[in-house]
C-alpha cells in the first residue's frame, strides 16, 4: 500500500502515464480503467518501455511541465500562508502539491478528445474519402486479407512470393484499419499491379466498411477463432463480418482456410478452400516438416512445383499453397514460384525458431488465439525433443467466454502431452489449471509469477535437446 502511494510521486510518473495512453492507443476509457486498477505504478514499466514517438514526447513534455507548474504553484500558496497570512494558503497549496499525480493524469486526457475530434478525425475523414478514389481508379488486382488470425502472415507470403514476377504493394506491418489504409493509398506510385490490404476487426462493420472503401477484386479469409470478443460478444457475430468482405467480390475469387472448421462453416457455395491437400486442383504430397521449416510438393495436370519455405508447421502448408496457386494464375513463372516460397521465413514473434545452448526455442507470442494454440500444439508433438516444454500467459480479449476458453486451451496443452507446462500468472491462470486436471495431464506444471525474469533466463531454464513452444503475450493493461 505504502509503496503504491510512494510510486506516484516517482520522476518516472508521467513517463508512465504516457506509456499508458500509448499503449491503449491513446483512448481514453481503456487508459482510465487501467489507471484507476494500478496500485503500484512503478511497476507498470516493468516488462517494456514508452515508444518516444513524436506524439509521446509532446505529451510526456506537456505533462512534466504541468506537473511542475502545480508543485510550484503549491509551494507559492504556502508561501504565501506563512509570510503574508494568506487564509487557507496551506491547505490550498498543500492539496495542489499532494493531488498534481491525480490532477495531471487525468486533465492530460482533455487535450487528446479535443485533438481528436478536433484536428485528428476531420484529417483522417479526408485522408480516407482521398483513399477511396484512390482505390477505385486502380485497375489492378486488389487482394483483401482478413479474418482472426493469420492475416499479418498471408499478407507477408502473398508479397513476397507475388513480388517475384509482379510489381506488388501491401499495407505494412499490422497498419489494418482505414486510416492506415488511407496512408498506404497516399503512398502508391501507380505503376503497381497487385494491391494486398490486411483487414483489422476490431468490432462490428469494421470488415464491410474496409471492403466499401477499398473495393477488392480478391479476398483471403484466413480463419475463424474467438478474437475481440469484448467487442464482437459472439463468434458468429465476428466471422459474419469478416466474411462480408464477400460481397464485394466475384465468389470464386474468394478464398477460405479449410483448415479452420470455424471458416468452413461460414463459408458460402463457390468459395474456394485452400488447406494443406491443397488448392485450386493443386494437390500436395511428400510433405517433410522440421525446425528448419517445411517442404512439399504440388502438382496440377502437367505442372509441379518443389517448395521448401521456412515457416514452420503442417498449418502453413495451406497458405503456402494458396499463394503459389495464386501467383500461377496470375502469370509466375515455375522458377519464379518456387523462388518466391523459398525466400518465406518465419516472421518476428510468429512461429520463429531459434537455438539456445541445444534448445531450440518457438517464438510463438505474437499469437493470441486458440487456433494458433492448436496448431503450435501439434508441431510441439510432432518435433522430436528430450524435453518438450509449452510456455503460455493465455489470451486477452476473450469476452464472457474466458474462462470456458481458458479450460479448453488446458485440455489443448494436456492432449499434447508437453513435458513441462510453464504458466505466467494472471488472471486466466486457474482455468487453464482446470482444463489441464480435466485433459489428465500428466507432467509437470510451474506457475511464474515473474514473466519478465523467466524470459530474460530462459538459458538457464532449458537443456540440450529440449524444444521450447512461446505462445502469446500478456499486454500490461490486462490483469
Amino acid at each position: 500500500m505504502f509503496r503504491g502511494l510512494i510510486s506516484l510521486y516517482s520522476w518516472r510518473f508521467p513517463t508512465v502515464v504516457v506509456y499508458m495512453l500509448q499503449n491503449t492507443e491513446y483512448s481514453v476509457g481503456p487508459y482510465l480503467k487501467w489507471f484507476w486498477e494500478t496500485t503500484r505504478f512503478d511497476r507498470v514499466m516493468y516488462r517494456r518501455t514508452l515508444d518516444r514517438t513524436k506524439a509521446a514526447r509532446l505529451l510526456l513534455m506537456a505533462l512534466q511541465f504541468g506537473v511542475v507548474l502545480e508543485v510550484v504553484a503549491g509551494l507559492v500558496c504556502i508561501y504565501a500562508w506563512h509570510w503574508h497570512h494568506f487564509n487557507g494558503g496551506l491547505a490550498f497549496g498543500a492539496a495542489l502539491i499532494i493531488a498534481y499525480p491525480i490532477i495531471w493524469a487525468h486533465l492530460v486526457v482533455v487535450p487528446l478528445i479535443i485533438g481528436r475530434e478536433v484536428i485528428v478525425r476531420p484529417r483522417q475523414y479526408r485522408a480516407i474519402k482521398a483513399s477511396r478514389r484512390i482505390f477505385s481508379e486502380f485497375t489492378g488486382i486488389k487482394i483483401a486479407v482478413a479474418g482472426s488470425y493469420g492475416k499479418t502472415t498471408m499478407k507477408e507470403l502473398l508479397n513476397t512470393v507475388l513480388s517475384t514476377g509482379k510489381r506488388v504493394a501491401a499495407t505494412p506491418a499490422n497498419k489494418n484499419v482505414s486510416s492506415s489504409h488511407a496512408i498506404f493509398a497516399q503512398k502508391l506510385h501507380g505503376n503497381e499491379e497487385i494491391l494486398i490490404i490486411e483487414y483489422g476487426e476490431g468490432g462490428p462493420g469494421d470488415v464491410e466498411r474496409f471492403s466499401e472503401i477499398t473495393k477488392p477484386t480478391h479476398a483471403v479469409i484466413t480463419g475463424i477463432a474467438p478474437a475481440h470478443l469484448d467487442k464482437y460478444r459472439t463468434l458468429e457475430r465476428a466471422a459474419e463480418d469478416i466474411f462480408s468482405v464477400g460481397n464485394a467480390v466475384p465468389v470464386d475469387h474468394v478464398y477460405v482456410n479449410g483448415d479452420s472448421t470455424d471458416a468452413v462453416h461460414f463459408a458460402q457455395p463457390g468459395q474456394e478452400l485452400y488447406d494443406e491437400k491443397g488448392t485450386l486442383g493443386w494437390h500436395v504430397s511428400d510433405v517433410h516438416n522440421g525446425v528448419d521449416g517445411i517442404s512439399f510438393t504440388m502438382k496440377k495436370g502437367k505442372h509441379e512445383l518443389h517448395l521448401h519455405s521456412g515457416l514452420l508447421g503442417r498449418h502453413e502448408i495451406g497458405p503456402l499453397s494458396l499463394v503459389a496457386a495464386l501467383g500461377h494464375e496470375f502469370g509466375l513463372t515455375t522458377d519464379e514460384i518456387e523462388e518466391g516460397i523459398a525466400s518465406t521465413v518465419p516472421f518476428e514473434h510468429r512461429m520463429q525458431p531459434y537455438e539456445i545452448g541445444g534448445a531450440w526455442i518457438i517464438d510463438d507470442t505474437y499469437n493470441g488465439n486458440t487456433e494458433g494454440i492448436r496448431v503450435g500444439l501439434e508441431l510441439l508433438k510432432e518435433l522430436p525433443a528430450k524435453r518438450h516444454i509449452y510456455v503460455t500467459p493465455g489470451l486477452v480479449d476473450q469476452g464472457a467466454e474466458t474462462n470456458k476458453i481458458h479450460e479448453d486451451v488446458g485440455r489443448m496443452i494436456a492432449e499434447a502431452e508437453p513435458n513441462i507446462v510453464v504458466l505466467m500468472q494472471h488472471s486466466v491462470t486457474k482455468s487453464i489449471q482446470t482444463g489441464l486436471e480435466n485433459g489428465g495431464f500428466k507432467g509437470q506444471v510451474i506457475i511464474e509469477d515473474d514473466p519478465l525474469s523467466f524470459y530474460t533466463n530462459l538459458k538457464l531454464f532449458v537443456a540440450h535437446g529440449d524444444v521450447v513452444l512461446m505462445q502469446n503475450d500478456w499486454p500490461d493493461n490486462y490483469r
